[in-house]
């Protein structure tokens, strides 16, 4: 077990979604995919206090459509089911009534009330879903044999060449807090959501208002700071279940243990969000855009969203070719009102352009830079004090095979 420390915050790299106190998991293969599993759930042991934030495409999804409006009758679920391998999106009613018809059948299965089960979908939009093979799988589901949540990390993938998973745990009034959180996502992604599905459980005992502030605020810094290539889907979604089991007093923003709770979930959602951002079609490197010296934290994420979004700079890092023109032209076209003759850049620990001018560097050692695994970009604006970070990968030609045969 792979784990590290930063004082009171444990990083668990094989942990999950089952990591935290009361939470079961599984997958099973129902028949939506040839051979991959692609029906999963998560179940607490008792309700749990749920928040979420959803696409804002505005074709959403009947699953996202039927999930929230449950959630809104008392900001609570116990369970969650999900499909891969088909969206249910741009379906029409029946799309709602094969959301709402698989959330009544799973409520059947746990006895519990349909509107503590969310339900969502990722896969092919505009094909409605085989309903008769999830209602056989969602009988069977529950059975030992596929509790699981390796299982579960697995029938959610539709693209991903691997599972993405993260556990963190924190001591709060001296008790133990876990956080565990999985999600899938490979391509269409570039949030404010994208295809992208994000799933994360504690045994907190936290407030849904404060909860909920958390994750939109976390999720900003996170899952919003990644782009694999520039299209947003029609079902992303994270939801977030604290089910109270590890006994704490009630988390609130006013607790003087929120910062190390905040803390632990901004770890487990950066996780998550770089692995997606690695995990890109076809993609082999890791990128990331660090921005500093800006005169607002908005102005710092668009200059990063800008240069991890572009096409132009994603090939050359693709080709090992240090084309910081391209760089530049993308902080100039990212809206923000920057100083040229102030801005330094650098691809790594070479500085590539400072003062409006070309910085002298070796070509091959940028280059021979830009053949690892992991690629880190540095921009110094130097007009205030705030910074961000987005995530995001080469583009390569498997991006253009994977996606010009995705239905076939």
């Amino acid at each position: 077990m792979q784990a590290t420390s930063n004082n009171e915050i444990v990083v668990l790299d094989d942990k999950s979604i089952t990591l935290p106190k009361g939470y079961k998991a599984g997958g099973m293969h129902c028949g939506i995919k040839r051979k991959k599993l692609d029906l999963g759930y998560i179940v607490s042991e008792v309700p749990a206090t749920v928040a979420g934030v959803y696409t804002t495409n505005i074709f959403q999804a009947a699953p996202l459509i039927v999930t929230q409006e449950s959630i809104a009758k008392e900001n609570k679920i116990q369970a969650i089911l999900v499909n891969s391998g088909n969206a249910n999106a741009c379906t029409g009613e029946q799309g709602l009534k094969d959301a709402a018809s698989m959330q009544q059948d799973f409520a059947d299965q746990l006895m519990i009330p349909e509107h503590l089960v969310a339900v969502t979908s990722t896969g092919v939009i505009g094909e409605l879903l085989p309903m008769d093979k999830i209602k056989t799988g969602i009988q069977d589901i529950l059975q030992p044999i596929h509790q699981d949540e390796v299982k579960f990390m697995q029938s959610i993938l539709t693209t991903d060449t691997s599972v993405k998973h993260v556990g963190v745990q924190v001591k709060i009034e001296g008790k133990t807090i876990s956080i565990g959180g999985t999600s899938k996502g490979s391509g269409m992604i570039h949030p404010n959501m994208a295809t992208m599905l994000g799933f994360v459980t504690t045994d907190a005992n936290i407030a849904h208002a404060d909860l909920l502030s958390a994750l939109r605020e976390v999720t900003n810094q996170t899952f919003n700071m990644i782009t694999v290539d520039g299209d947003t889907s029609t079902n992303d979604m994270v939801l977030v279940m604290a089910n109270g089991l590890a006994g704490n007093s009630q988390l609130t923003k006013e607790h003087p243990d929120w910062p190390v709770f905040k803390q632990g979930l901004t770890i487990v959602c950066e996780s998550l969000a770089k692995k997606i951002a690695r995990d890109g079609e076809g993609a082999t490197k890791l990128v990331e855009v660090q921005v500093n010296g800006a005169y607002s934290q908005n102005a710092a994420r668009a200059v990063g969203k800008a240069i991890i979004s572009s096409n132009l700079v994603k090939t050359a890092i693709y080709g090992t070719d240090p084309n910081w023109g391209r760089i530049v032209t993308a902080i100039g076209y990212s809206g923000v009102s920057v100083e040229p003759n102030s801005m330094k850049v650098a691809i790594g620990p070479f500085t590539v352009f400072e003062n409006g001018l070309p910085s002298s560097f070796v070509e091959e050692e940028v280059k021979a830079y830009l053949e690892a695994e992991q690629v880190k970009l540095i921009v110094e604006l130097n007009q205030g004090d705030d910074s961000a970070t987005a995530w995001g990968c080469d583009l390569t030609y498997d991006y253009v095979k994977i996606n010009a045969s995705y239905r076939t």
